[in-house]
């Protein structure tokens, strides 16, 4: 193989690795930040669970009426 064909080659190399590292990155925050929305949801939906029983507790109107 020529030298110019090798630097070619190792030039595309470590175009790559560095390409995998930045995707590697944010695949990461990506899954930080999954792992916050999903404990919000959940804090979210225990809350309207709770807000939800309360408004079905009565035959009360509301105060609009």
């Amino acid at each position: 193989m020529s030298s110019e064909r090798i630097d070619r080659l190792e030039e595309r190399l470590a175009w790559f690795e560095r390409h995998v590292t930045e995707q590697d990155k944010v695949m990461l925050e990506l899954a930080e930040d999954l792992a916050r929305l999903r404990a919000e949801l959940l804090i979210l939906r225990s809350r309207g669970d709770a807000g939800s029983s309360e408004l079905l507790s009565g035959d009360e109107r509301p105060p609009h009426y």
